[in-house]
């Protein structure tokens, strides 16, 4: 079960990540990205950062990628926004339950159009 302190956490490094992706992170590789979620650990040492990217399957990965190197930054600029002793190490994920739902949307759709449904 996940602690009030750690679902805020989480919540307030989705809310910093964001503004940093919005305000312009200086990495031209990272695409249309948006941070879903982020899960922090009980313990604090590792939060897990799910990505949610417009664009191909290449897009997505570049953006990954692009993410995951500036990981080292994103984490000290975080760092000196929240106080707290350790700050969590950051990973990055591409978030398939979007990507999930609209491949649903696109089945159901599919299956009106022929009457199926």
């Amino acid at each position: 079960m996940k602690s009030n302190r750690t679902v805020r956490l989480g919540s307030l490094i989705q809310k910093e990540i964001s503004i940093l992706l919005h305000n312009g992170l200086k990495n031209p590789n990272v695409g249309l990205a948006s941070i879903s979620h982020v899960d922090v650990t009980s313990d604090l040492s590792y939060a897990t950062v799910k990505i949610s990217v417009i664009g191909s399957k290449q897009e997505q990965m570049k953006s990954l990628n692009a993410l995951q190197q500036s990981a080292g930054f994103i984490r000290s600029h975080l760092a000196k926004l929240i106080k707290i002793h350790k700050f969590p190490e950051l990973r990055f994920e591409i978030d398939a339950g979007q990507q999930h739902a609209a491949r649903i949307d696109e089945i159901l759709h599919n299956l009106k159009a022929k009457g199926e449904l």
